[in-house]
């Protein structure tokens, strides 16, 4: 006996075909195993569909649903005012803020939560705010500036201290010249000679 397993095994290793009925697949019998022997590429290929009771232990469904208790986790699990959009972390990512004429004229004529330009107080605050984007949508950027041009650039001014907005990166030089930053060679390099990686400050 153990002389036949050595010798199956040796042949299996050797390169060796192992029939099909030696392994633990379910395979078709009768007519339907002459019909794929005479169709198949290769009549002594597995279909690869395993038998339960040798390779599925437990066998789906064979233990009690009673016997186990299915993992809860909260709040995935809580199907209550639970949309997939809410918690799906793949997606969840920073969207852009755009910023239209009307909330612009709102901005500059009412202020925001952190610079209020007129006190808001109840609903008089609510409907002045309401009818600040309004007047923003109707006539837009060009039209507040045509009745408060000057007052709206004092205001904008006033927020970079009497400069008005630089784009992204200058800076005034100690030589009184606007300049951008530019960058350095590091002194002490972050990998080997080994790794000729330049680093940048």
């Amino acid at each position: 006996m153990a002389s036949k397993v050595v010798t199956g095994v040796v042949k299996t290793t050797a390169g060796g075909v192992v029939p099909v009925g030696h392994k633990y697949t379910v395979q078709s019998v009768g007519i339907w195993e002459r019909i794929r022997r005479a169709l198949a590429i290769d009549p002594n290929r597995s279909n690869g569909i395993p038998l339960n009771p040798y390779n599925r232990k437990p066998a789906p469904g064979s233990l009690d649903p009673l016997s186990y208790d299915d993992p809860v986790t909260y709040p995935a699990g809580d199907i209550a005012d639970n949309p997939y959009w809410k918690r799906d972390a793949r997606r969840n990512y920073p969207r852009l803020s755009v910023v239209g004429q009307a909330e612009a004229v709102a901005l500059l004529s009412v202020g925001s939560a952190s610079h209020p330009r007129v006190e808001l107080v109840g609903e008089n605050g609510s409907k002045q705010l309401v009818a600040a984007q309004e007047a923003g949508k109707e006539g837009g950027m060009a039209k507040y500036f045509e009745a408060n041009g000057v007052e709206a650039a004092k205001l904008v001014l006033a927020e970079t201290g009497g400069l008005p907005p630089l784009p992204s990166g200058e800076k005034l030089t100690g030589e009184g010249k606007w300049d951008v930053h530019k960058y350095q060679l590091s002194e002490e390099p972050s990998y080997s000679e080994a790794y000729p990686c330049r680093s940048f400050s």
